[in-house]
């Protein structure tokens, strides 16, 4: 919405400006009005360190895609969360700690860290609100990122809610979400297993075109997340079956 309200206006500015015009609007003239996508790179300059994984977000404006950082220093056990969040964002993110936590033997993570360290963990834009339990898998992940000192796949987006046990459940505005996902250039987004029905709503061209994880449990996340052999199987045998949707 943003993007055509941009188009809508450069338009204007040349029609009141006398500018000739084309009967119609071409890829071309939107490339031309909207310049370059800045989406993909700023994903990959971003996740090219431990600690950040990229969410997926609903907005009153459609979807968006939205970085979470992570990073740790000497300390005694502290936990803060900043980026303008509310209560239920930030009651996710304890969540999110405490079950990295509980899992750090099978994630190869010193436990013995937790007791050495201070943890902030950050969402950008903090001028805007953000509130919600849908970024649970993305704080989890950027989480295991940084305590793991592994990297996330650039090409993943997620979104999801996370209990305590590791189950992931289903969010709302999964076909903006996606959306968003899309035009960002990701290749591939976890989904809640139970959002499935939510992909018929998409473009068919988008869902050939991207990769559907749909996942159950945060261990799955984060084996897309971090390259293991299994995680890529199952998001190629996803992709594959919501291509023939």
């Amino acid at each position: 919405e943003r993007q055509i309200g941009r188009v809508c206006r450069k338009l204007a500015t040349r029609i009141a400006e006398g500018t000739p015009q084309q009967p119609r609007l071409t890829p071309d003239l939107v490339a031309q009005y909207l310049g370059k996508p800045i989406y993909f790179s700023e994903v990959a300059e971003r996740t090219q360190i431990p600690g950040v994984a990229t969410g997926l977000a609903w907005t009153s404006a459609g979807g968006d895609i939205l970085f979470i950082e992570a990073t740790k220093m000497k300390g005694e056990r502290g936990f803060v969360v900043t980026g303008h969040v509310g209560d239920v964002m930030r009651e996710s993110s304890q969540a999110a700690l405490s079950y990295v936590r509980s899992k750090a033997k099978d994630l190869d993570i010193d436990e013995d860290l937790f007791g050495k360290l201070d943890i902030h963990l950050h969402i950008p834009r903090g001028a805007i609100p953000k509130d919600g339990p849908s970024a649970g898998v993305t704080m989890a992940t950027a989480l295991a990122s940084l305590l793991k000192e592994v990297p996330v796949n650039p090409e993943l987006g997620m979104t999801g809610e996370i209990t305590l046990r590791g189950q992931v459940l289903p969010v709302g505005g999964i076909k903006e979400k996606v959306l968003a996902a899309h035009r960002a250039g990701l290749k591939a987004v976890c989904l809640p297993r139970h959002n499935d029905r939510d992909l018929e709503e998409l473009p068919e061209d988008v869902r050939n075109e991207m990769q559907f994880i749909l996942v159950d449990r945060v261990e799955q996340v984060f084996e897309a997340a971090f390259g293991n052999s299994e995680g890529k199987k199952g998001a190629k045998k996803q992709d594959k079956q919501r291509g023939q949707a």
